[in-house]
């Protein structure tokens, strides 16, 4: 029924199919499934001093908070959220630089492109403990000290340059290249026109390869396990504490961490605003 030119077929009462309700319950059921052991972790961190890693609480308090920076067996997660920080940026780093280099490569067709393609994303197919594995393997083969910086790098490296290469596709291909056009004809030589025109244009969407490469980086375990050498990043420290940690501490760091990763999360939507109005200004 129309109503002054619009519909109420949206509003209560109006019989809507039992199967709006039905896929709008089991959306429900999925939320709940996906953010209700992050939720309950949350909740669990505030426990009280005398509390345990379950339900009832015992009070509310920042205890475990406090605790997680007292010497103990949590004393190397400070120094390994520094490795884990430190990592993540060079690969987010790479993963743009590598990601937009070669997506620019793929712009034109050459000789054994597809075939190039498909060895630049096949890591994303194979099991990642046998990746990281191979890296590892290989360090050893070749006499060469695996650490953080040089295998584990490398091992990350092979899961977030494939996604990085895909968005990068997908970016190029809804780039107007009349822009590019436009540049050369005034004279532009072809770093100029990337540098001036192309760049400013995908700029935010090169923000999110790399906060995307971040994120993917931050919470590696399978890869970076066997190929790190002899020190840890904070997932892997988090996966050592899972075995031995009894109380509330682990929530608190769980709870910690995710916060730093709203915050990565955050700034890099708002430099991506930023950057989208500066690009719309500038056309």
């Amino acid at each position: 029924m129309m109503v002054g030119g619009t519909s109420n077929a949206g509003g209560p009462g109006t019989g809507r199919p039992w199967t709006f309700y039905a896929l709008a319950a089991l959306f429900s059921l999925y939320l709940l499934f996906l953010y209700g052991p992050m939720l309950v972790i949350y909740v669990l961190s505030f426990q009280g001093p005398n509390g345990g890693v379950t339900f009832p609480m015992v009070g509310t308090s920042l205890n475990w908070f406090r605790d997680i920076f007292k010497p103990g067996q949590m004393a190397n997660i400070p120094v390994s959220f520094t490795r884990s920080i430190e990592l993540a940026s060079i690969v987010s780093c790479l993963t743009v630089v590598f990601a937009v280099a070669a997506a620019l490569g793929f712009r034109r067709s050459f000789p054994g492109s597809g075939v190039l393609f498909y060895f630049a994303v096949a890591s994303l197919v194979m099991p990642s403990l046998l990746v990281g594995f191979g890296i590892g393997l290989g360090f050893q083969v070749l006499g060469w000290q695996a650490n953080m910086f040089t295998s584990a790098l490398g091992a990350q490296l092979t899961w977030t340059l494939p996604f990085g290469l895909l968005i990068c596709f997908a970016i190029f291909n809804r780039f107007d290249r009349r822009y590019e056009e436009a540049a050369r004809d005034l004279g532009a030589t072809p770093w100029q026109s990337f540098a001036h025109v192309v760049f400013p244009i995908i700029a935010a969407s090169v923000v999110g390869i790399g906060l995307f490469g971040f994120t993917l980086s931050w919470d590696e375990v399978a890869r970076s396990s066997q190929a790190i050498g002899g020190l840890n990043t904070l997932p892997l420290e988090l996966e050592g504490l899972t075995t031995t940690v009894t109380n509330p501490e682990i929530y608190a760091l769980g709870t910690l961490t995710t916060g730093v990763s709203f915050v990565v999360i955050g700034t890099a939507l708002a430099l991506i605003q930023i950057l989208r109005k500066r690009a719309a200004a500038t056309r």
